[in-house]
């Protein structure tokens, strides 16, 4: 049936919006965790302390993005609903087992790999079932839905700070283990929509079928060359992406000391990558095909020179100035992942094409941090580490610049071909007409000389 624009839709909306606040919330407020988890478990003699402590932290975002692909199809064959519910309930069990750690290892597994397994069972969903009550007004409930990330990005870090200092770190993911229990109810929101009298069908006979497998793992859209490009661009560029949000609240905290409120700077993040969400989203409505690719090359130019611009800030006040314009940028890039994606494969294989790609971004993310923290263990400063996290978004913003030009040369190919065919099946319909008054000539003559 058509999607109902609306009804319990609008509670779907709602949850879904939770689950995006609570799992990118989190995420995002790693600076503030960062700093309490280096003084809860460090020691002066230990002289890799940053680079173990940062892998907490830069496992548990990769993951996010890791279990993508492996989600997409559990959501294909399970539903949204029981995907979304199992996969809080995982996250929830992963955070309170973090709250009894005594040492920083098992917090690899606990938060950085079971905590973050279950936020991203319970994320990706949260956006599937949208598509099931929404059509006409779908940009407008995800634009609505993906502020709830930017809402708690705002609000968390000071409530973390507040937290930590009251009650400490294990108290305070304790106190998180709540957001988690509310996804998990959120999650049985998630009502499918039944699409056909088959699906009636099989549901009351409760027999499970897989479908084929080409249908689980579409790699056909890796035979799309601009798709490609897009896949490895993007990843490239995101090495340096996650620095900031793991390390910047400990660089200052080097550089100024006690007497500036750090969790300033997440908040401007925050909020400016809300408001890029909503500007450069609308902004794309007006650009056609894939030539919105160029928004994403400009969002990781204005990324990768924040980042480098970050060591070269002597006041709070240009820490500021730069966290409002990489935030702005940050919106941008995100919000126009799914459209770009539409353009260069289509509607039918976007799912699987934006998990592949998901999945693939896991990697850089998940490994830029730790170098980072590598670098300050050996150099006693975040200022090279900023300074190279700044120059992947540079490569990748330039290898993304190649899309536009290859997406439109595959396009005239693909017109070109059915051209020929209808060419063909024309020069063959006109040759018919005489092949077959020569055969008939002959009959005619031979019937009037009768």
């Amino acid at each position: 049936p058509e999607p109902p624009e609306g009804g319990w839709g609008w509670v779907v909306m709602l949850a879904a919006m939770w689950c995006n606040g609570a799992v990118f919330g989190i995420q995002n407020s790693c600076g503030v965790l960062f700093v309490s988890m280096l003084q809860l478990f460090g020691s002066a003699e230990d002289k890799q302390l940053a680079f173990k402590t940062a892998w907490v932290s830069s496992l548990s975002m990769g993951m996010v993005f890791f279990c993508s692909p492996i989600v997409s199809v559990f959501t294909d064959l399970f539903g949204c609903r029981k995907v979304a519910v199992i996969g809080a309930a995982v996250g929830l069990v992963g955070l309170l087992s973090s709250s009894f750690v005594s040492t920083i290892e098992p917090l690899y597994f606990t938060y950085g790999v079971l905590f973050a397994c279950g936020c991203s069972f319970a994320y990706q969903p949260s956006l599937v079932i949208l598509g099931h009550y929404f059509k006409k007004r779908l940009g407008l409930v995800n634009g609505i839905v993906t502020a709830g990330s930017s809402l708690f990005t705002v609000s968390l870090p000071f409530l973390l700070r507040v937290l930590i200092d009251s009650v400490g770190l294990y108290n305070t993911l304790r106190v998180l283990c709540i957001l988690m229990f509310i996804l998990l109810l959120a999650g049985f929101t998630y009502k499918p929509l039944v699409s056909d009298a088959k699906d009636k069908e099989g549901g009351k006979k409760g027999k499970f079928r897989f479908p084929p497998e080409k249908k689980i793992c579409n790699f056909s859209v890796f035979k799309v060359l601009s798709y490609r490009i897009w896949a490895f661009g993007i990843p490239a560029a995101l090495f340096g992406y996650f620095v900031p949000y793991v390390h910047l609240m400990n660089h200052v905290k080097d550089r100024f000391g006690d007497s500036v409120p750090e969790e300033v700077l997440l908040l401007c993040l925050g909020i400016t990558s809300g408001v890029g969400r909503l500007i450069f989203g609308r902004v794309a409505d007006y650009i056609p095909g894939a030539k919105k690719v160029y928004l994403q090359v400009a969002s990781f130019f204005f990324i990768g020179l924040m980042s480098m611009m970050i060591p070269l800030c002597h006041i709070f006040g240009g820490l500021i100035a730069v966290c409002l314009f990489m935030g702005l940028f940050d919106g941008c890039f995100i919000c126009i992942m799914a459209p770009i994606a539409f353009e260069l494969v289509g509607a039918q294989d976007v799912s699987q094409a934006i998990g592949f790609l998901l999945g693939f971004m896991s990697v850089p993310m998940t490994v830029g941090p730790p170098i980072a923290g590598l670098l300050h263990d050996h150099l006693g400063t975040y200022d090279v580490a900023f300074y190279l996290a700044g120059v992947p978004p540079l490569i990748g913003g330039a290898i993304l610049c190649f899309i536009p030009w290859v997406h439109e040369r595959q396009k005239l190919k693909e017109r070109a071909k059915p051209v020929d065919g209808e060419t063909t099946e024309k020069m063959l319909e006109n040759e018919s007409p005489l092949v077959l008054d020569a055969t008939e000539k002959p009959v005619k003559e031979m019937e009037s000389g009768c």
